[in-house]
């Protein structure tokens, strides 16, 4: 069973890692031509990945998901050791049955909540909490997770306050409602999430991205509109990059990896209604590998990437194994997207201290 290594010592940080292959516990790979370019950078890196159902109609039966798990694989082709872990997506009228059978027969890893209207392809999602509170008792009853954006589309409230709204409103609520009902917040943004996890039951648990580690909401603004930095939810304050950053190198077993990687091509991110998402797929596992290195946390990384998110959901560990060594690598200003189009991924153009070098498979394998 591969274990963590830090080779070898040096008088500062080690220069190189070998640990446990990591899974992407949140991940948007799109479909047709988007996901032929994109969904290798994600099997390149991880084991498993949580794909989120918002296509272009989502996904909300046994068949679709079952058809876009084949094409995932047929994607990346059978040497990639790579796992795509779908899920439902809940509309107002999703039916309890379909979904619990959909989970039963291995097809749905989880479910997915997104308020109506909160973020690409979410104008299916669900107006009322209470109008799928059927399907949430029958979840809680077949030991299936539920996973949350955690936003309130209230036009009212300031967009930079509706994470920690949908806390107040929303999430404290379901666990209380809902107390056997495994919960994942995805891609959390704010010290108020932070803080309602860890004070939280042991049934609640919260996935954070490399960009929220590394930018605060000054990115979007700097010398002008940033499209490429506008995600939802949007980079908070720098007090709450902090929090986020001291909840992923903690070591808590309540907070793990989830890229939210969302490409979108510079045409519609470059426009004058730009689709939210980052796309940082590319250069993931380098960026929170920078992170845990600037925090002094580097012996924790393998538990944030590999092991917390696998022990939350039940799952077994990976038994393959990554390397990273500490050598700089500049990520491409763009990489080819679908047809002509082109993509701007995460750090574009920067060099990151950390390259993964290397990825082994199990032993079994080799």
């Amino acid at each position: 069973m591969p274990t963590s290594e830090i080779l070898p010592p040096t008088r500062d940080s080690p220069s190189r890692l070998v640990l446990r292959r990591p899974d992407d516990m949140h991940v948007h790979l799109r479909d047709g031509a988007m996901l032929a370019r994109v969904a290798p950078f994600t099997a390149r890196q991880f084991a498993r990945a949580v794909v989120m159902p918002n296509l272009d109609p989502p996904l909300t039966s046994r068949a679709a998901a079952t058809a876009y798990r084949g094409r995932i694989l047929e994607t990346v082709g059978a040497d990639a050791g790579f796992t795509p872990l779908m899920t439902c997506y809940l509309t107002d009228a999703s039916g309890a049955d379909e979904i619990v059978r959909g989970h039963a027969e291995g097809i749905f890893f989880a479910a997915k909540l997104y308020p109506a209207h909160a973020t690409t392809n979410a104008e299916h999602g669900v107006t009322d909490i209470g109008r799928i509170t059927p399907v949430l008792e029958a979840m809680q009853k077949a030991g299936m997770p539920l996973l949350l954006h955690g936003e309130v589309t209230d036009p009212t409230i300031d967009i930079f306050d509706r994470e920690a709204v949908f806390i107040d409103r929303v999430l404290a609520r379901l666990v209380v409602d809902f107390p056997d009902l495994k919960i994942v917040i995805e891609h959390i943004t704010t010290r108020h999430a932070v803080d309602f996890v860890l004070e939280s039951t042991a049934n609640l648990a919260a996935t954070i991205t490399p960009h929220h580690l590394q930018i605060n909401r000054n990115a979007l603004f700097e010398g002008g509109i940033r499209p490429h930095f506008y995600c939802l939810p949007v980079a908070k304050r720098e007090q709450h990059r902090l929090a986020l950053r001291r909840a992923a190198t903690s070591g808590s077993p309540k907070f793990f990896l989830g890229t939210d990687t969302a490409p979108h091509t510079l045409a519609r991110k470059q426009s004058a209604c730009g689709c939210a998402g980052i796309f940082n797929a590319p250069f993931a596992i380098e960026c929170y590998a920078q992170v845990f290195d600037e925090e002094g946390a580097l012996g924790r990384l393998q538990g944030f990437a590999a092991e917390q998110g696998a022990r939350f959901y039940g799952l077994p560990l990976n038994q393959g194994e990554i390397v990273l060594e500490r050598q700089a690598v500049q990520v491409p200003p763009t990489l080819q997207g679908p047809d002509d189009s082109a993509l701007m991924p995460f750090r574009a153009g920067e060099f990151l201290p950390w390259r993964l070098a290397a990825v082994i498979p199990p032993a079994a394998e080799r």
